[in-house]
């Protein structure tokens, strides 16, 4: 029964961590095209991102992160998931524990970001941005695969499936620069 809880808990600690890592580059495009504005607006925007940006990202996100961390691994051994994790009916876990160490990595870099921002530095472009703000999307379908199909799933079939999903991605971010640019060049 505890197993239930503490798997619940880490469930709804991954949604609202993911919750703050696709919001979080938004903001990120945001402050960067308010650079774009008149010096007055550029400031007020730049000082109302950097509040929001400060609350999402240490009220929600970093909190969320910390307790998927802890509560993932107490699921896995509760359950005693650790025991295949090298056997052949735990390979999907083993891929899935690799995805997240990607996640966390990608978790890192956004903070990395996140603090130059709020230093008023820019370094990324908002299509760069948009970009990287796809990442946590990749992320969530292979784990979410990963963990729902498990061993049904093809490891080629996967890798293709992913691909596919990655192109579609970066298909629609470039049909959206290209229609956002015609609007303004209108």
């Amino acid at each position: 029964m505890a197993y239930l809880y503490l798997k619940a808990l880490h469930i709804i600690f991954v949604v609202t961590w993911f919750a703050g890592i696709f919001y979080m580059p938004r903001l990120f495009i945001y402050n960067v095209e308010a650079g774009e504005k008149e010096e007055a607006a550029k400031n007020a925007l730049r000082e109302q991102f950097s509040i929001m940006m400060k609350r999402l990202w240490y009220g929600i996100t970093w909190p969320s992160a910390i307790l998927t961390l802890i509560l993932g691994p107490t699921v896995m051994f509760y359950y005693g998931w650790n025991l295949i994790l090298f056997a052949p009916e735990g390979r999907w876990l083993l891929l899935k524990l690799v995805f997240v160490v990607v996640l966390y990595a990608y978790f890192f870099f956004l903070h990395g970001i996140f603090k130059q921002q709020v230093a008023g530095v820019f370094k990324h472009t908002s299509q760069q941005l948009r970009v990287w703000n796809e990442v946590a999307t990749i992320l969530l379908v292979a784990i979410v695969m990963l963990v729902t199909v498990k061993q049904s799933m093809s490891f080629v079939w996967g890798v293709v499936g992913l691909i596919l999903f990655i192109i579609v991605l970066m298909s629609a971010i470039k049909i959206y620069k290209i229609i956002r640019n015609k609007k303004a060049a209108k």
